[in-house]
């Protein structure tokens, strides 16, 4: 387990020296393919050091990768680095601390995310007064400004849903969450529509766990699975905490949140069932 950047580093060093093991090369031999030291090579692949956007192009060129979706996968996972400027949430770099960064980072690239949410609507699914309203609640000593730039943040993130190639998202809300009417009735009445709405994108399988099943696996500790296209153990669970992010990358914790989020899957309402609740109560507030 560790941070976000750290367990970032670690993974993608590793893959970095999986594709120079299948290409043949001594970590000497790729250093001078790219005109560097041995030792850079080695505190990559070790992930005690970060790597720029332009020598994972370089380590890639030379290892003779030439598939465009692992090349922009490689390249997007250093791009919370020093060099990553052309991602759009450096625009908010003095706003947001570095873990939030590299969650929307892992966020923009993965292939599918599982989420259970029990005290809030996911992020991602979010209207601009309901996160407003939630930003406020959390973070009370903030200005007005930077409060709605948070929010620009929490939209903006939004559009992963939206792109040529969405992430495919599968999210669980235990019931509770649908009836706090967080930032007043209308706010809320808002959201509930735009739940059912969002519900309707065919990468997104909404789900919601009724109050009547009890206690439940997960109900104290809401988390999010991200999955990556063809590079399986860069897989993480991330943990969310009042004023910080646990990220868990070994492979029984990705077991165990992976087998959890199946039974919680198999407890909540069918997503059909599902949205008629959402609709039920929106009706009602």
């Amino acid at each position: 387990m560790g941070n976000g950047p750290a367990v970032r580093r670690r993974k993608l060093g590793m893959e970095l020296r999986n594709l120079r093991c299948r290409a043949g090369l001594t970590s000497n031999q790729a250093a001078q393919l790219v005109g560097w030291h041995q030792s850079k090579i080695s505190r990559i692949e070790t992930g005690r050091s970060g790597v720029k956007t332009a020598d994972v192009t370089l380590l890639l060129d030379a290892y003779g990768v030439r598939d465009p979706q692992q090349r922009a996968l490689f390249t997007a996972l250093s791009g919370a680095g020093d060099d990553g400027g052309a991602h759009w949430w450096h625009a908010y770099r003095g706003l947001l601390p570095p873990q939030y960064q590299d969650f929307i980072s892992l966020e923009s690239q993965a292939r599918t995310a599982k989420t259970l949410e029990t005290s809030a609507v996911p992020g991602l699914l979010q209207t601009p007064d309901y996160a407003r309203a939630v930003t406020r609640a959390s973070l009370a000593e903030l200005p007005q400004d930077a409060v709605d730039s948070l929010v620009e943040v929490r939209l903006a993130r939004q559009e992963v849903l939206r792109v040529e190639y969405p992430l495919e998202l599968s999210a669980v809300i235990d019931e509770a969450v649908l009836h706090r009417p967080v930032g007043g009735r209308r706010v809320m009445a808002d959201q509930l529509r735009h739940l059912t709405d969002t519900a309707q994108l065919p990468q997104v399988r909404l789900q919601v766990l009724p109050v009547g099943i009890g206690a439940y696996i997960g109900m104290t500790c809401p988390f999010i699975i991200f999955s990556f296209p063809n590079i399986a153990d860069l897989d993480v669970v991330v943990l969310d905490h009042l004023t910080s992010s646990l990220y868990l990358e070994r492979k029984e914790d990705l077991e165990a949140y992976s087998a959890a989020f199946r039974t919680i899957q198999a407890l909540a309402l069918p997503p059909q069932h599902s949205l008629d609740l959402i609709a039920g109560i929106g009706d009602g507030v």
